[in-house]
């Protein structure tokens, strides 16, 4: 017989953790190569020359806040679940890839 017991502990769902898309942005936020396209992104935004805005200023927690910012979330694991975000999040990703592209001569 399976009578629910009142004394019984209530399973609360733990907090979301990062599915397959939170995954990948932690990844990119890692790569040495995204870091350096937000360095020079943000010079090409701002009209700042290397000197103002040296390569490798940007380390994987600036790419991070960089990325939640863009995405207009609090948290890459928000990533899974929402699906303006992860829209987002692709179109960067496509971005960085076809810079990353030029980069390396492919385009």
């Amino acid at each position: 017989m399976n009578e629910s017991q009142p004394n019984a502990p209530t399973k609360v769902p733990s907090p979301s953790k990062g599915g397959a898309y939170a995954r990948q942005a932690a990844m990119l936020c890692q790569d040495r190569a995204f870091q350096l396209y937000l360095d020079r992104r943000r010079r090409a935004k701002f009209g700042l020359g290397e000197a103002a805005l040296p390569d490798g200023t940007h380390d994987t927690d600036d790419a991070r806040d960089w990325l939640v910012a863009a995405c207009q979330i609090q948290s890459r694991a928000e990533l899974d679940s929402n699906a303006q975000a992860r829209q987002t999040f692709r179109m960067i990703r496509n971005r960085f890839n076809h810079w990353r592209a030029k980069q390396e001569g492919h385009l």
